[in-house]
């Protein structure tokens, strides 16, 4: 059946028709309000036909239009003229103090977005005490969920201007053209253009006359066999009942709520992250090698010593970066999980804890370097070579007598010399050796601590996601069986009422044709 009550849920604006003694049986009127509700209020805002044999001469007055000329104004206009009888609209003024004389009907265009100002209040009250019948259209309501609100401050701000409840209609030009072109009559009833073009009838006394009363009655009666057969038409197809049953096939399809396809995409996604973090946990170690290698081979003897706390130092800055390389990687595979699965009802210890546990250590420790054969065959080397050399340098010595006595200890203290220089250079060159072995070794096994920290935060994110995986899925789960219950039981509701509706259609059908046979 038709949307009866076009204006939603909002307060019926004020100002409505009296129900006067329609032009039509009540039986047929009754039919006439029940599936063309727009139709009806013309019927009765249009004069009786007694009331315009009367006044013969009698004229509609024409509409003064107050608002702005933009697009939306042109559209209302253009839609409006569509409608039967013709409402004489003036061409859209902004200010109606431009006017010689106070017009009989004023059309005030007010915006569904936003409530009136205290410019438009005074031009109300001005039109009021020249004694204008003011009409209010509230236009654009399609664009503005909260017009409700918006309607019922502009009717509080306007009652103690007019002293009386203003006739202001909610609706919307745009609306109106979308259900002429789809041809859908229920979308018309709530564009709210019917229910004004009745208004401005009831107010300029258009359509008045025996024949105009005919031809308006005629169409109206026209658009509600249309409707009617319409809704029969609708009902034998069971369009309604396919497009219920379409859907409920849809969601039994998809009933595990996508957990296989999210699942799925958490195991790539994951193995993905799980290649790309080992690789830049060993890219970053091989880094720190480089770098040790080289601080090594520039390092002084006295510093060889305190080298392994900066080394540690640069393994926690390493560890840092990691984790903060980790944590992104699995936000991101989180973000773009839940693009797939849909936001999860958030549970206990879902939020993101930092790590706790430390970072790599340095083992084994840094030992002395252990002295071997080659170190005391060095000295003899060394020796050897000092005490020759210190021959050599005092052998022109040797020709002057009296300096004789001095060339044993100047080769003595010479040889020594060059031989704890030569062990003092070979000790140095082994601890480096030393040293950089150590390094070697230390950082193979914080490479090894790393790839377990990366594989243990990944675990863990993986337990973690699943969950999420598993707390969306069973929510679309439960929607879906929900929505799944509720399309059965409009099916049954379709199956069992769909021969009472249609009798209802056949019975009201016949009602307007023996009243009035087409």
């Amino acid at each position: 059946m038709p949307d009866s009550d076009p204006l939603g849920s909002a307060r019926p604006a004020p100002g409505t028709p009296p129900a006067a003694d329609p032009a039509l049986p009540p039986e047929v009127d009754a039919v006439v309000a029940r599936w063309n509700p727009q139709g009806s209020a013309l019927l009765r805002a249009v004069p009786p036909a007694e009331a315009a044999n009367a006044h013969p001469a009698a004229r509609p007055a024409p509409v003064t239009l107050i608002g702005a000329a933009d697009p939306d104004t042109i559209l209302l206009r253009t839609e409006l003229a569509r409608f039967e009888p013709h409402i004489d609209l003036s061409d859209p003024l902004s200010d109606p103090a431009a006017l010689v004389a106070p017009p009989p009907v004023a059309l005030i265009l007010l915006d569904a977005g936003a409530t009136l100002g205290a410019a438009t209040l005074d031009r109300v009250g001005r039109l009021r005490s020249g004694g204008t019948r003011i009409l209010f259209a509230m236009n654009g309501i399609h664009a503005h969920p909260d017009w409700r609100v918006v309607f019922e401050r502009n009717t509080e701000l306007l009652e103690p201007v007019l002293g009386a409840d203003p006739d202001i209609v909610p609706m919307s030009a745009r609306l109106a053209v979308a259900a002429r072109t789809s041809g859908d009559n229920s979308l018309l009833d709530r564009s709210g253009l019917g229910t004004l073009h009745a208004y401005l009838t009831r107010a300029v006394g258009a359509g008045g006359g025996a024949d105009r009363m005919a031809v308006v009655t005629a169409r109206v009666l026209a658009d509600t066999r249309r409707r009617i057969r319409a809704q029969a038409d609708t009902l034998r197809s069971e369009d309604s009942v396919a497009r219920l049953r379409a859907e409920r096939a849809t969601l039994l399809a998809s009933r595990d709520g996508g957990r296989a396809q999210a699942l799925a995409a958490l195991r790539n996604r994951l193995h993905l992250a799980r290649v790309d973090l080992l690789h830049e946990a060993g890219a970053r170690i091989r880094a720190l090698n480089a770098t040790a290698r080289a601080d090594v081979d520039r390092l002084a003897r006295r510093d060889a010593r305190d080298y392994p706390e900066e080394l540690q130092r640069s393994v926690n800055q390493l560890t840092a970066e990691l984790d903060d390389v980790v944590g992104r990687r699995l936000a991101e595979l989180a973000r773009q999980l839940e693009a797939v699965t849909g936001p999860a009802p958030e549970a206990a210890g879902d939020r993101e804890r930092p790590r706790s546990d430390p970072p790599p250590r340095l083992a084994p420790d840094l030992e002395p370097r252990h002295r071997g054969v080659e170190d005391h065959l060095m000295i003899a080397l060394g020796a050897s070579a000092g005490f020759g050399l210190g021959r050599l340098v005092v052998a022109p010595l040797a020709l002057v007598p009296a300096l004789d006595y001095a060339t044993v200890p100047i080769t003595l203290l010479l040889g020594a010399g060059v031989a704890y220089w030569v062990v003092r250079a070979r000790g140095h060159l082994a601890d480096r050796t030393h040293l950089r072995q150590w390094v070697s070794d230390a950082l193979v096994n914080v490479k090894a601590q790393l790839e377990q920290r990366v594989a243990t935060a990944l675990v863990e994110a993986e337990s973690q996601l699943t969950d999420q995986v598993v707390r969306a899925s069973t929510a679309r789960v439960v929607e879906t069986d929900r929505r799944v219950a509720e399309l059965e039981k409009q099916l049954r509701e379709a199956a069992s009422r769909q021969p009472a509706q249609l009798a209802a259609c056949e019975r009201d059908l016949a009602v307007l044709n023996d009243a009035f046979p087409e």
